[in-house]
């Protein structure tokens, strides 16, 4: 497993385990199984209602706290200052845990002030160990890191082989700020699975394009969280530490780049509408 080091220091995994869209019936099962196939880093969020079932399967699995990294993020129905705090003691409530590891801002909207102003003095308190932003475009993010006492660590965007986040990454480095994949498969969608370019540099490793999407965004520097429910997926997932793609396939797939979400613009007013409506 790779690692990386956050700009406060804290060495955070490299891939995770997300478990967004995983039924809180289900959650639990999958991220044991996942923590059994070797995952060391679980990816939730208030919005996903499933922290409890993370908590549950962490509590159970007999692994160290210390040696799994824990990441959730608040909702904007809990931004502002007092809202925002009260929501990080409770997902430490249904984390059943002391300490989260990275807490995040899960969309630019509302009072994203007040609510990152409450994860630095969560922070400052030990109740989280890194803190950080989601779905920042560069104008929400230079804001954000050029205003706040506390750079951001992280910054999870939509990023895959169709909607590469250069210029954005280029920006978060210039703060010391990793940029952290969600929908590193993106769904599907784009004929992700199909693709040629994807499927011929697969072969040559005796890799499945899943496989290869994934390594490409590693050797960027992308921290993943690629999700299945299915326990031969996650293995085949994070199989991905024995082989390199050389400099010509980096180059091929870069060209995949359509400099498009596949999913929403967050400076779009519908995107806006969408997201007022889940407060």
């Amino acid at each position: 497993m790779n690692y990386v080091k956050l700009n406060n220091g804290i060495e955070m995994p490299q891939m995770g385990y997300g478990v967004y869209q995983v039924s809180p019936e289900e959650c639990e099962r999958c991220v044991s199984d996942a923590l059994r196939v070797g995952y060391r880093m679980i990816d939730t969020a208030q919005a996903y209602h499933n922290e409890e079932g993370v908590g549950n399967a962490v509590k159970k699995s007999g692994i160290d706290r210390k040696d799994i990294f824990l990441v959730s993020k608040v909702w904007i129905s809990n931004y502002g200052y007092e809202r925002a705090k009260a929501s990080i003691d409770e997902s430490l409530r249904k984390l059943q845990t002391d300490y989260i590891d990275l807490m995040l801002l899960h969309q630019p909207f509302c009072d994203r002030y007040g609510a990152y102003r409450a994860l630095q003095d969560a922070y400052k308190e030990g109740k989280l160990r890194a803190i950080g932003v989601s779905n920042f475009y560069p104008d929400h993010f230079i804001d954000i890191a050029s205003n706040m006492e506390i750079v951001p660590a992280v910054n999870q965007v939509e990023t895959h082989v169709f909607d590469q986040q250069v210029e954005p990454q280029r920006i978060m480095e210039e703060f010391g700020t990793h940029i952290m994949s969600w929908g590193p498969f993106a769904e599907g969608r784009g004929g992700l699975f199909t693709n040629e370019t994807l499927a011929h540099i697969g072969a040559q490793h005796g890799k499945t394009v899943a496989q290869v999407a994934l390594r490409w965004l590693i050797q960027r520097g992308v921290i993943i969280i690629p999700k299945s429910s299915r326990m031969e997926r996650m293995q085949q997932n994070i199989d991905i530490f024995d082989f390199e793609l050389t400099d010509g396939e980096m180059q091929q797939i870069a060209k995949l780049d359509t400099g498009k979400s596949l999913f929403f613009d967050h400076h779009d007013a519908e995107t806006t509408r969408m997201f007022m409506g889940w407060r």
